[in-house]
């Protein structure tokens, strides 16, 4: 640099660019608070606008614009059509931008209450939340809520930028009661470093330098304070959690670890244990495209290379040594919900957790959390944007670390298993113990030596099908028939079991999910024994008698679809039913206030018009000889 504080070749430029702080942020708060005019507004006072995007800007605030003839700074971050055309933000908006002290990503997140899940997408990754509230109106509940998110993915810096104070005659009475308000709040919810600011992001009062608008305010412009703000925390203190995300071998002899460290650091020699087989080597190399290494450091993509050649897949997770992550498949976690359908209990979901996708189950939640009071609510699901805490079991032990104490190693998101969408995100806060103090007990009279005594194979004949489709009456018939053959079977019936085993439950779709669960734990149990079991339930939901497959081995579980139209079942209504949901007296009945999802790929299709009950046993019968289940003997 020379004397004139201009740099005199680029590389220089380069190097201080380089050696300059990052800082991640997020904007949030309610609907129209004014986020994207502030983010749109703070890239102008940087000087991070080019000439054509300025010009682009006075094209579209002619076009889209709210502010009559002078620039519309929103349009900046709002890229979507529908964003312009409705003046909200829908996505989250990421802009980078840089001052001569600090460089900044900043993401403009959604105020709008079913656009929380893009809020949590933009928050994961910030170290410090701006939180807009318009000083008209004060604290909202949108405001709450995104506070409490905030302080549930770790963010401990807040930045309450007291908006559109030009609409209230730039009153300090009306910014310090929306302060104190807030400190209340935040107070409650673990943030503590709280630096409240007037603004009017439109006129860029208090932005990028101190208001004469305001001279009662001694504090920063919001710029000088994300500029000097300090993040602290150094991931590079913490034991090295280095997850898999791909095995490199470009030959025969070359096999590399690769993935992003996300915490600690790593030397050559140093010991590592890798989860979850827990197999120990040690460093031998850290290679990257520019050359080996002699440390990395936490935020570092490098390759590890052992000194052992042991096996590590995808997933695993190279610990210090001496330190490793914890090892469970059951956990406590906060969940927050952002899917229209409700989460339910005992549903199979998939978990992403790091690198490695697993199949999940939630518990009934514990809590819900309101997010104006605090309180903490009963509830037996999760809504969209519903906050609480609940069990999560995973199909298989994990590498964790708590979310307190590694964001990244904690954090999940949840996955519907037949849309393939984000439906969830969660934190984890520990493992529970009987994920580690709980174990199969070896039995002598194994599985196969029921078989043996049997004769036959075990397998689970599951019918589904509408109220009154005839699936208790064929099952009946089958196992009469299987009987008369030899075969030790046993009948779960869809009513019989409600008078005990699922006598608590109702018919609510989380009901009827438990109501699966425990039925398929039964028949896993009896498929154990060695029986053909037999089921009639509705069984509504294609989700759950995918868990009842899951739960016994490939092959053992055949879906019979008893398909009866709904005209025919209605006609019959051998319980009155029918009549009675559609007179609203019974709700939640499949087929009029509650969906069937009929089989995608039924092992057997029942088309129960066509042919008597006799025949469609027959059929099934039929069915098991064909796939072995029964011997030619019987």
């Amino acid at each position: 640099m020379n004397a004139e504080g201009r740099f005199e070749d680029i590389e220089d430029y380069l190097a201080a660019q380089q050696a300059k702080s990052l800082l991640r942020f997020i904007t949030c708060g309610s609907v129209d608070d004014g986020k994207s005019t502030l983010i749109g507004r703070l890239l102008h006072e940087s000087k991070a606008l080019f000439d054509d995007q300025l010009a682009a800007l006075e094209g579209d605030s002619r076009k889209f614009g709210t502010q009559g003839d002078e620039l519309d700074f929103a349009l900046l971050l709002d890229g979507l059509g529908a964003e312009r055309e409705q003046g909200i933000t829908i996505d989250v908006a990421y802009r980078f931008f840089a001052t001569e002290k600090r460089k900044f990503i900043v993401a403009d997140t959604p105020g709008h209450e079913q656009y929380t899940r893009n809020m949590i997408t933009g928050a994961s990754t910030a170290d410090l939340a701006v939180i807009l509230v318009d000083a008209r109106k004060g604290l909202l509940t949108q405001t709450r809520r995104h506070s409490y998110l905030v302080s549930l993915v770790g963010i401990r810096k807040v930045v309450l930028a007291v908006n559109k104070l030009d609409l209230v005659d730039w009153s300090q009475e009306v910014f310090e009661a929306i302060e104190r308000d807030y400190r209340v709040f935040a107070a409650q919810v673990g943030i503590e470093d709280v630096v409240a600011i007037p603004l009017s992001a439109l006129r860029g009062d208090n932005l990028g330098a101190p208001s004469a608008r305001t001279p009662w305010y001694r504090g920063p412009s919001l710029l000088e304070h994300l500029e000097t703000v300090d993040i602290g925390g150094d991931d590079a203190s913490g034991p090295l959690r280095l997850p898999v995300q791909w095995v490199n071998r470009p030959d025969l002899d070359f096999r590399g670890y690769s993935g992003r460290i996300l915490g600690g650091r790593v030397r050559p020699g140093d010991a590592v244990r890798v989860l979850p087989s827990g197999r120990t080597s040690t460093v031998a190399r850290i290679v990257t495209f520019d050359g080996d290494l002699a440390e990395a450091r936490s935020g570092q993509s490098v390759t590890l290379t052992l000194t052992d050649e042991i096996d590590i897949s995808r997933g695993d997770v190279i610990c210090a040594a001496d330190d490793p992550a914890g090892l469970a498949d059951q956990f406590e976690a906060t969940l927050v919900w952002m899917a229209d359908a409700p989460m339910l209990p005992g549903r199979p979901y998939l978990v992403k957790l790091g690198a490695t996708t697993l199949g999940a189950s939630f518990g009934q939640p514990k809590y819900a959390v309101d997010v104006n009071s605090l309180d903490h609510l009963a509830a037996k699901t999760l809504e969209l944007n519903g906050i609480g805490v609940a069990n999560l079991t995973l199909d298989r032990a994990v590498a964790f670390d708590p979310y307190a104490a590694n964001r990244d190693m904690g954090s999940f998101i949840v996955i519907d298993r037949y849309t393939n969408q984000t439906v969830g995100a969660g934190l984890l806060h520990f493992a529970l113990r009987r994920s580690q103090n709980i174990h199969w007990q070896a039995v002598e009279v194994d599985k196969q030596a029921r078989i043996r005594q049997n004769g036959h194979a075990p397998c689970v004949l599951w019918l589904t099908g509408l109220s009154g489709s005839g699936k208790s009456t064929i099952a009946n018939i089958v196992e009469r028939q299987l009987h008369a053959l030899g075969a030790r079977t046993y009948l779960l019936d869809g009513d019989n079991v409600r008078h005990g085993l699922s006598k608590d439950l109702g018919f609510t779709d989380a009901d009827r999910v438990e109501n699966i669960r425990r039925i398929g734990e039964v028949a896993k149990l009896m498929v154990d024994a060695g029986l053909i079991v037999i089921t009639a339930f509705i069984s509504p939901f294609r989700s759950e008698r995918q868990l009842a497959r899951g739960m016994v081995e490939d092959g053992e579980f055949i879906e019979i679809f008893v398909d009866t139209p709904l005209e025919v079942v209605e006609q019959r209504d051998p319980k009155g039913l029918y009549k009675k949901a559609r007179r609203g007296e019974l709700k939640n009945f499949t087929g009029i206030d509650s969906p069937y999802e009929v089989p995608a790929a039924p092992e057997l299709h029942l088309h129960t018009m066509q042919q008597s009950p006799e025949d469609s046993a027959s059929e099934i019968v039929e069915l098991l000889m064909r796939r072995g289940v029964l011997r030619p003997g019987h």
